[in-house]
């Protein structure tokens, strides 16, 4: 592109931004820098249409941003702002009170997001990656039970679930002795992986039914617990605010259903801990959330060392404000590792 593409190309997805409506050439000529007719702007917005990047929604002369228009704007034209002094303050006064556990801590940094931004807050909460110190199994009912993991550190989680039929004291005595004796210096993650391997090896010593009772309790952590009680999600409300049109409510409520899908989005999440920095994904890029159209914008955060451990991100329509976005998402990940580094210190 020439500078009156760029220029033009960078004014209509702006004005999109800021609008949510097709911009027009009579629009562009009273701000273009340099002073050019409607009619040749509508040849560069044809050109522009031609190479994919603009569309036409109606009849109308006004253009849009496709998909891949937004991309090669956020990542070539893209201006980021300085974080705002009130938006900075907002996040910050989640900072005041650094009681109760990390989960309600970082509920109230969601909250504070999603109210900044207007938008949906994702909040990934860290693995609790404590050695093991202690497990055991609590029969709550015949068809219902406890398993209680205490950590080195005097963390301590449970989770209920439901074992197989027969289960017996003895035999959760028994799937408690076998993962105690397994458990000890390890981590959670650490003990799924030795467990499996520790089980076909010794199935002769165990009894049946404690057999079932260690994959059941061990589950109880990997498919009812851990990966949506990690994820926080606020402010889904927002998403409505500026949806009027029939179309976008319709969007809107796929991508609630996929917000209710929170195993998914945790498995995305975590994918985006692989990578320092904020990441955009637009769209159809991001699989997860594609039918309904929306941007995710997210940012992995760390711990003390210096070591990915959780993401913080917003969610919304593809019209987002990525330049004041992108600096809000980027400090909040700093403000919740420096709380969790922090805690840790403590």
């Amino acid at each position: 592109m020439n500078d009156r593409s760029r220029e033009v190309f960078r004014r209509v997805v702006e004005g999109y931004l800021a609008s949510g409506d097709p911009v027009g050439s009579r629009t562009l000529t009273r701000s273009m820098s340099e002073k050019v007719s409607a009619a040749t702007i509508r040849n560069v917005m044809q050109d522009l249409e031609f190479l994919g990047l603009l569309d036409s929604p109606h009849v109308s002369a006004g253009r849009v941003p496709t998909q891949l228009g937004l991309r090669m704007f956020v990542d070539g034209l893209l201006e980021v702002q300085e974080l705002e002094i009130e938006d900075r303050e907002k996040i910050d006064a989640t900072l005041g009170s650094n009681a109760g556990d990390v989960g309600s801590m970082l509920d109230r940094i969601g909250a504070a997001l999603s109210g900044v931004t207007h938008g949906a807050s994702l909040v990934l909460a860290p693995k609790h990656e404590a050695p093991i110190k202690h497990i055991d199994f609590v029969s709550l009912s015949h068809d219902r039970a406890l398993a209680v993991l205490v950590f080195a550190d005097g963390h301590l989680e449970n989770r209920v679930f439901r074992p197989a039929p027969g289960q017996t004291p003895s035999s959760m005595r028994e799937a408690a002795n076998f993962l105690n004796a397994l458990a000890e210096g390890r981590t959670l993650s650490e003990l799924r992986e030795v467990m499996s391997h520790e089980i076909t090896r010794r199935r002769q010593e165990l009894d049946e039914l404690a057999r079932t009772m260690v994959q059941a309790g061990i589950a109880a952590w990997e498919n009812e617990g851990e990966a949506p009680a990690r994820l926080i999600v606020r402010g889904r409300a927002n998403l409505l605010e500026d949806s009027a049109e029939a179309e976008e409510l319709d969007r809107i409520r796929t991508l609630f259903d996929d917000l209710e899908r929170k195993r998914d989005i945790v498995d995305f999440l975590e994918r985006a801990e692989e990578g320092e920095g904020v990441r955009i994904f637009i769209g159809s890029e991001n699989k997860l959330f594609s039918l309904s159209g929306s941007s995710l914008v997210v940012s992995p955060y760390m711990n003390a060392d210096r070591k990915i451990i959780g993401a913080v991100g917003v969610i919304g329509p593809t019209r987002l404000n990525y330049g004041r976005i992108v600096p809000i998402v980027d400090y909040t990940a700093q403000v919740v590792g420096k709380l969790i580094s922090d805690r840790g210190k403590g």
